[in-house]
């Protein structure tokens, strides 16, 4: 009887997974093939990393929703690296090497997976990634501009482009202008005016349909050309490669893992489990891997291909199965149909859908909030521009480590008051000046990780306010403080010391188990004593009130320095 309810309630998430299937596959393989010429690779390979990636994935991955291709900045990042390895091969030879890449982007998420390095994924501070993103965004828009005007040129550095960008506008090709920019133009509409529809295939068929029906080529519009119209065949990598290619994977390993793991996280319901970042590396590993021999670019979770799956009612990775059997039937049936597609309306779909990679608002939002890190995202956007895609993820994880030492080098150490009639104790400030102080107490509050980078910094923050506000008592907040390093326990020691040579004695508040721990194995434990060493900081005011209250005016007990 209790079969009946579940079959039941199995057939709307079965139907609710085929439309969810069916929608996404009519956004995901025309991006996918356009993604593909991104790397310079043949269209076809965008659908064989629609079809092997996918349904591993669909088998191992953890997100309900994630869609798995390839994405712009994974295309590029391929791209550029082909470039540079094999620059003049023939089909055949880049083929080979672009399995060799797939392979070891597989190997490095596999191997990071098994090593439980799932943290990597936040290892790129979000906004030195809005500045890499925005640089890939623009050097993929005049990548593809080329193939809008018609026009063609060895590519090289960013700034060559640009200029031999503008030496070919006397060249330009109007008819595939007008192509390129008629799908612009369609694909603006449709997103602006009927969001819900599958705008790159809308547009991609009518392109097919013009050049078919009306013979563009004999305007000297270009065409895909023959697409093979089978299943993707056996590619071995060369292997050769390897040794060449590894730091170029680790890179783009490093994308995919933090594109899939964001996108996974952005589109999980609240009744779902959160995607598990271990998990997720394998996943797309074994994707990686599996796609490589069977003719697929590197891959990982895709934004707006998810955001369609989650929008169109996809309730299982059952979606992805069917999206991946959708780009099957397309390899085998539409094949010759794709080959009738002009290189510029593929061209208006990268444009279309890498600008927004450039997302100003974001820049204007890190500026509002922080111009520091906005800094930061301009050296990233800028590391892109000037020294390439591939040198463009150094800086940004040079960038992240920079920022990261600098917050952690420079900690801040706040004076602590009380609101006045509360026991809540907050940092002094000019716009609470009521605020309650107590004669012969200074009450501080480093934050953060105390340790060798950051010690003699907080120690020089410290000197000056003990001079200035010259206590019978320091009382130490350490209640933000979640670790207290070696190096920075022995500044603590030697500044007790020098503070009770001086007849000003230290007192520590709110001390966290690992804190207290390393406290009491120290000299520390001795010199303050456990009676001040409080549970909070209204404790240590209250107790040091009533000692201040019952000592000799200006007077301390009084020990000699050890």
């Amino acid at each position: 009887m209790s079969a009946v309810p579940a079959t039941m309630q199995a057939k709307p998430a079965l139907r609710a997974d085929i439309v969810a299937g069916l929608t996404t596959a009519a956004v995901v393989i025309p991006k996918a093939m356009a993604y593909a010429t991104i790397a310079g690779l043949p269209i076809e390979v965008g659908l064989y990393t629609a079809f092997v990636p996918m349904i591993v994935y669909a088998w191992l991955g953890t997100s309900r929703p994630l869609s798995v291709s390839t994405t712009t900045t994974i295309a590029i990042l391929a791209g550029a690296e082909l470039a540079r390895v094999v620059p003049d091969a023939t089909p055949g030879a880049l083929l080979t090497a672009t399995a060799m890449l797939t392979l070891l982007v597989g190997v490095f998420l596999l191997l990071a997976g098994i090593l439980r390095l799932g943290f990597v994924a936040d290892f790129i501070s979000t906004p030195v990634l809005v500045g890499f993103k925005a640089g890939i965004g623009v050097v993929i828009v005049l990548d593809q501009l080329p193939k809008i005007l018609g026009i063609h040129f060895d590519k090289g550095s960013l700034p060559h482009n640009v200029v031999e960008i503008v030496r070919g506008l006397g060249h330009v090709s109007w008819p595939t202008v007008a192509v390129g920019v008629g799908t612009i133009a369609l694909l603006a509409a449709i997103e602006r005016f009927r969001p819900r529809w599958p705008a790159p295939l809308v547009a991609i068929a009518v392109a097919i349909a013009g050049a078919g029906l009306m013979n563009w080529q004999a305007y000297g519009i270009e065409l895909v050309g023959t697409v093979p119209q089978r299943l993707p065949a056996l590619t071995m990598p060369t292997w050769s490669l390897a040794a060449v290619l590894w730091p170029a994977a680790a890179g783009i390993a490093l994308m995919s893992f933090t594109e899939t793991i964001a996108v996974g996280r952005a589109f999980q319901a609240n009744d779902e489990p959160l995607p598990v970042a271990n998990r997720e590396l394998v996943a797309t590993g074994f994707g990686n891997v599996a796609g490589a021999f069977f003719g697929a670019m590197p891959s990982g979770g895709g934004m707006s291909q998810t955001a369609v799956n989650r929008r169109s009612g996809a309730r299982t990775q059952l979606s992805c199965v069917v999206t991946a059997a959708t780009a099957v039937v397309t390899m085998l049936v539409l094949a010759p149909l794709i080959g009738l597609l002009p290189q510029a309306s593929l061209a208006g779909v990268v444009i279309v859908y890498s600008i927004g990679l450039v997302s100003p608002a974001d820049f204007i939002d890190i500026v509002r909030i922080r111009r520091t890190e906005a800094i930061w995202a301009l050296v990233a956007f800028a590391g892109v521009m000037l020294l390439g895609t591939l040198k463009g993820i150094l800086v940004a994880i040079v960038v992240s480590l920079v920022a990261l030492a600098q917050q952690s080098a420079d900690p801040p150490v706040r004076v602590l008051v009380r609101k006045r009639g509360t026991n809540v104790f907050r940092p002094q400030s000019d716009e609470n000046a009521d605020d309650e102080q107590f004669p012969g107490l200074l009450i501080l509050r480093p934050e953060g990780r105390l340790f060798f980078l950051n010690a003699e910094r907080v120690a020089e923050r410290i000197r000056p306010l003990i001079a200035a506000a010259n206590p019978r008592y320091v009382v130490l907040d350490l209640s933000a403080v979640f670790d207290l390093e070696y190096s920075a326990l022995k500044a603590l020691i030697d500044a007790e010391q020098r503070s009770r040579s001086a007849g000003v004695r230290l007192a520590l508040a709110g001390l966290t188990p690992d804190v207290l721990e390393a406290v009491r194995r120290s000299p520390l434990d001795e010199h303050i004593g456990h009676q001040h060493m409080y549970f909070n900081v209204e404790t240590a005011v209250a107790r040091l009130q009533d000692e201040l209250a019952t000592a000799p005016p200006h007077s301390l007990p009084q020990e000699a320095p050890t």
